[in-house]
């Protein structure tokens, strides 16, 4: 008896978990395209590039932009702050690889696509800790500050290509988007071992728990001697360079910015992988495994939308539909409503119990 109970208990407990529900989702989509396309799931190995093919391969290859900005904004989140920038730093970082490499003009070259990564990566933490900057010592609301910056990023992106789309040639940097290891994307690769590397640092220090206390309570952790501004200039710094990879990634599959599409709305696509993780839009506890579930989740939408041929019209709608749908569905509250409904529910003629 007791061995069923906490079995109960277990089930309930995954229930509630703050990405259940994104995995559930997952499965639900995956399962109307098998519906469409019964071989839809397939895969393939290609022994010429080694590498295994098929609409799974195209997911995660889609979700590992997703996932770099999706951590990081999970971060600043955390914190109690927003950070609308990302795509705009997507951009920017985007413009500075294509600049560099398309004036090198050095194709196979390993030197310059480290050279024009680098440029990039540090150009993307410098406009990340201009937020931090203006969040924790200017004391400006950090929605204020990050929509600031998501306007002023396209605008250095124009400066930095002259208002124009830029295309270059370099092998390295295409195998990175583009490439394959042990059969799966590089690029999904490269993110996964990113958040590997950030969820350490993140959940095997301090650094974590001092997140979430400055966004649980900001005084009382003030209070308590942390470094308020040090954490914030952190997440911030961590926000911009997440982005930063994301925008090699997003440019690097084409060898081309566009910088008027690279990344663009992909700040809002972050927001909603971190809240479908059950991370909470207030501050304080936070989970990187549920934006990764949530980054997943928006990557395979993606995939369906085109999948299922919904018009571009459409598109937001639609999308908007099935986050709605699953928000209510891992709510506690709409569930308990639900309980009570069942358990208030009057008993018909055939039901009630006789005396």
């Amino acid at each position: 008896m007791n061995e069923s109970k906490s079995n109960l208990e277990r089930v309930r407990a995954i229930i509630r978990s703050q990405y259940f529900w994104g995995i559930v989702a997952i499965f639900l989509l995956l399962l109307i395209n098998l519906i469409k396309d019964p071989s839809y799931l397939n895969l393939s190995y290609n022994p010429t590039t080694g590498a295994f093919v098929g609409n799974i391969i195209d997911i995660l290859r889609a979700a590992a932009p997703i996932l770099m900005i999706a951590v990081g904004v999970c971060l600043v989140i955390a914190t109690g702050g927003i950070d609308l920038s990302v795509g705009s730093v997507m951009v920017v970082s985007g413009a500075v690889t294509m600049e560099f490499l398309s004036a090198a003009n050095q194709p196979d070259s390993i030197g310059a696509a480290a050279l024009a990564i680098l440029l990039a990566l540090l150009l993307s933490t410098v406009l990340g800790l201009v937020n931090g900057v203006l969040v924790a010592f200017v004391g400006l609301q950090p929605f204020i500050t990050t929509l600031v910056m998501m306007l002023a990023g396209r605008g250095i992106a124009k400066v930095i290509t002259e208002g124009q789309n830029t295309s270059a040639t370099n092998e390295p940097v295409r195998w990175i988007a583009n490439g394959y290891a042990f059969g799966l994307p590089v690029v999904f690769l490269i993110a996964v071992a990113v958040i590997v590397v950030v969820s350490i640092v993140v959940r095997k220090s301090a650094l974590g728990l001092m997140i979430e206390a400055i966004g649980i309570d900001p005084k009382a952790s003030r209070l308590a001697g942390l470094n308020r501004r040090g954490l914030l200039l952190t997440v911030y710094a961590i926000s911009g360079l997440l982005a930063g990879i994301a925008g090699i990634f997003a440019t690097a599959s084409v060898m081309t910015v566009d910088v008027s599409r690279t990344g663009y709305q992909l700040e809002l696509d972050a927001i909603l992988a971190v809240v479908i993780g059950g991370t909470s839009l207030a501050g304080g506890k936070f989970s990187i495994g549920g934006a990764v579930i949530g980054a997943l989740l928006i990557a395979t939408l993606d995939k369906t939308v085109l999948f299922l041929g919904v018009p571009s019209s459409a598109t937001p709608a639609f999308k908007a539909i099935v986050i709605i749908a699953l928000c209510l569905l891992s709510s506690e509250r709409v569930r308990s409503l639900f309980r009570q409904r069942r358990l208030t529910t009057p008993l018909t003629p055939k039901e009630t119990v006789p005396s």
